[in-house]
């Protein structure tokens, strides 16, 4: 069995709690209007590696993340490789390591077995409303749905991220409705507003991609505090 990875970084800090192992892995069903990781979206088959190549070399990392910290498994979309990702989830779990799953909840199958071995879910929540989801995704809203549903029924310690966009969500009436939809969820343990940023916009010149949110500003730094801070009061 192989995997294939478009990179890791090795004391990544934003990634879950604790110092992490990151791996971003290639392929994600997502076309998502302000994604910064365009090069991930292709089902590549470059660079394969096994479960037991990736986690030995996760292993020489341990020292640096074992006190809080752990490796977290990103893209593109991690659910894209599913057993890939299972397999190698297991052999973190019999080394003792912290896995965290960040996800658009959006994949091919398995989840439930691959949930068993996740200690944290980092959802990426798009949008609430089904239409808004589609516009922005360019996918349906119901897989997402299903896959927190699950995550619901199996008890999972979870982090809820939503980047902020000027012009799209960055209004009190879309942090209203996020906040009424996460009301009722339980074991969310952090619920985070992203600025929307454009650090990834000159990869989509290199890939010849046209970038949809052209001549969109960066997301006001301090507005998407007072965001947080009406979502969390």
């Amino acid at each position: 069995m192989v995997g294939y990875i478009e990179s890791v970084e090795t004391m990544g800090l934003v990634d879950g709690p604790g110092i992490r192992y990151v791996v971003f892995m290639q392929g994600c069903p997502l076309r998502c209007l302000y994604c910064h990781n365009p090069e991930t979206w292709a089902d590549r088959k470059e660079n394969p590696t096994t479960p037991e190549e990736l986690v030995k070399k996760i292993l020489r990392f341990k020292p640096y993340f074992e006190d809080g910290g752990g490796v977290t498994f990103s893209g593109g979309e991690p659910l894209h490789q599913p057993e890939f990702l299972l397999e190698t989830l297991k052999l973190c779990k019999e080394q003792g390591i912290h896995t965290c799953l960040d996800t658009s909840g959006v994949g091919k199958g398995m989840e439930e077995e691959i949930l068993k071995y996740v200690d944290l879910v980092i959802l990426d929540i798009k949008a609430v409303d089904p239409e808004e989801y589609t516009k922005i995704t360019s996918q349906p809203i119901q897989t997402s749905l299903k896959f927190l549903e699950l995550c619901q029924k199996m008890n999972k310690k979870m982090w809820l991220r939503q980047v902020i966009v000027p012009g799209l969500n960055d209004d009190e009436e879309h942090i209203l409705k996020l906040k009424h939809f996460i009301k009722n969820l339980k074991n969310i343990e952090n619920v985070e507003l992203l600025p929307y940023h454009l650090y990834g916009t000159s990869k989509y010149k290199k890939l010849g991609i046209p970038y949809r949110l052209e001549g969109v500003p960066a997301m006001d730094i301090d507005r998407c505090k007072q965001l947080q801070d009406l979502l969390t009061k």
